[in-house]
């Protein structure tokens, strides 16, 4: 999991990222502004920086500008705003911004992004592959086929893709369960649903993309799933 400072001027947008962020395994630091986010970036060196390009005093784009000119652009950078242009999204990634996302930021596109994001800086870290599985290096476009800068996302790049991920033979919680038949129906549906997602997060290592594709859900259908359900996500990974 990743370090991800969070810069925003709003209060509720950064608890938003924060709680969603933290959900997925992330360990999140919070920015009001520019002072602070400089601070935070010297402070912790993140893996990735989500940056509101509207701010008081000095705003993303400055910010963005400033770190690139000094060299201390190592790391990624997302940007965000509510009222962007195509312009703005062409003069961000001029100055080394990998993303630009719209607000309201939909769960799904904030997830995918900060993935793409991720997987593009990986060849910073150079991660290891197992023995006799490697992982390959290959050029990744986001956006379209030319190029081209649009509302969505960005840069073509070197993206390492690992070898297919292989669950330990005895990961996670044993499989059998016993349930409590003499209830109402919906009662006894949401406690297996409820041992069921929590045997997968913890058999998966809290990974809420493989336990998307394990069990055939949507990501964003998952996390709400999750929620309705009142699993623990932070538990669950704790446990495995």
């Amino acid at each position: 999991m990743a370090t991800i400072l969070v810069v925003d001027d709003e209060l509720g947008i950064r608890g938003l990222l924060s709680e969603i962020l933290s959900d997925e395994g992330h360990t999140v630091e919070l920015a009001e502004n520019a002072a602070q986010a400089r601070a935070a970036r010297e402070r912790m060196r993140p893996d990735l920086v989500l940056l509101d390009i509207w701010m008081p005093d000095v705003d993303g784009i400055t910010l963005l500008k400033e770190w690139s000119g000094a060299g201390m652009l190592t790391m990624p950078v997302v940007m965000m705003s509510g009222h962007g242009t195509i312009d703005t999204a062409v003069e961000a990634t001029k100055h080394g911004a990998m993303a630009f996302l719209e607000k309201p930021i939909t769960l799904q596109k904030l997830l995918r992004s900060v993935d793409q994001a991720l997987q593009r800086n990986t060849p910073r870290t150079a991660p290891a592959a197992p023995a006799g599985a490697p992982g390959t290096w290959a050029p990744r476009l986001d956006g379209n086929a030319t190029g081209a800068v649009s509302a969505g996302v960005l840069n073509a790049g070197l993206t390492y893709q690992p070898p297919p991920y292989i669950a330990p033979a005895q990961a996670g919680p044993a499989p059998e369960q016993v349930f409590d038949l003499d209830r109402p129906l919906r009662e006894a549906r949401d406690a297996f649903e409820r041992s069921y997602f929590e045997f997968h997060l913890a058999r998966e290592n809290g990974s809420m993309t493989r336990v998307a594709e394990k069990t055939g859900l949507e990501r964003t259908h998952l996390y709400r799933k999750l929620k309705q359900l009142g699993v623990d996500i932070g538990r669950a990974k704790r446990q495995s």
